[in-house]
């Protein structure tokens, strides 16, 4: 799941996560995202500025965002996805600026506190911590302008992929549905992300096809259809490609 269909976070809303070996394509959405590496390494991207994340260190991404996750070999973390109305005494900064650096340290206590958060109602006590956090990160931290070059044109795409990436995902449908020229849609989406369309698109649809792997019976010819190939040998192709494992391999390691 792309994060920005489920944790598009309008309300006083926060989201926990811990997994292994973690990869995650390019995306964007409305909340900050915080990552804690507890074991491992991950090569994180915020905005093409790439990040070697290890144990220990912490990513602090801000709302809009691009970013993508990638485990080499192996990794655990912790995450944690929060909604700007949390923090919005934090918002003279996160509205205009960027940090120059995504990266910290968090002590392992503070980890823990966020941690006991999970499944809490108490507000105050949930603002309280990110309030902290959001203190930390801006102690040591320094910032750029915002330069907001039609992010509203890049949540769309990132939208239209998410809604159509098991039927016609092509430039030519996206174009008609932005009325914008597929060409330029072309150029301006490898200036945002460094990726090709094409790419972002198999990218999310190998993503969902490991989920429907991992997690339910489906054959993997069925598997391929529902997310958006047209035949096997195109999707056992850009499963190897992209996980290094055949869609077989990668079930029997889940």
């Amino acid at each position: 799941m792309f994060y920005e269909s489920e944790n598009s976070l309008s309300s006083d809303l926060i989201k926990f996560e811990s997994n292994n070996d973690f990869s995650f394509p390019p995306h964007l959405h409305s909340s900050f995202e915080l990552i804690v590496v507890t074991d491992g390494k991950m090569k994180i991207t915020v905005d093409k500025k790439q990040y070697d994340v290890t144990k220990g260190n912490a990513l602090l991404i801000f709302p809009n965002e691009v970013h993508s996750l990638e485990t080499p070999c192996h990794s655990s973390h912790f995450l944690c996805i929060f909604s700007v109305k949390l923090v919005q005494a934090y918002s003279h900064i996160f509205n205009t600026k960027r940090p120059q650096n995504h990266l910290f340290s968090l002590d392992e206590s503070f980890v823990s506190m966020l941690e006991g958060l999970r499944g809490s109602n108490d507000l105050l006590k949930i603002k309280g911590v990110l309030y902290f956090l959001c203190s930390i990160f801006n102690e040591n931290a320094t910032y750029c302008e915002r330069h907001r070059e039609n992010d509203d044109l890049l949540f769309t795409i990132f939208k239209f992929v998410e809604a159509n990436y098991n039927k016609d995902c092509s430039l030519e449908a996206l174009s008609n549905e932005t009325s914008y020229h597929s060409v330029y849609l072309s150029r301006y989406f490898k200036k945002c992300t460094d990726m090709t369309y094409t790419d972002y698109v198999n990218r999310y649809r190998i993503n969902e096809a490991g989920y429907i792997l991992k997690n339910t019976d489906k054959t993997v010819l069925q598997t391929a259809y529902d997310c958006g190939f047209d035949s096997l040998r195109s999707f056992n192709r850009n499963f190897k490609l992209i996980t290094g494992s055949t869609p077989s391999e990668y079930r029997a390691k889940s």
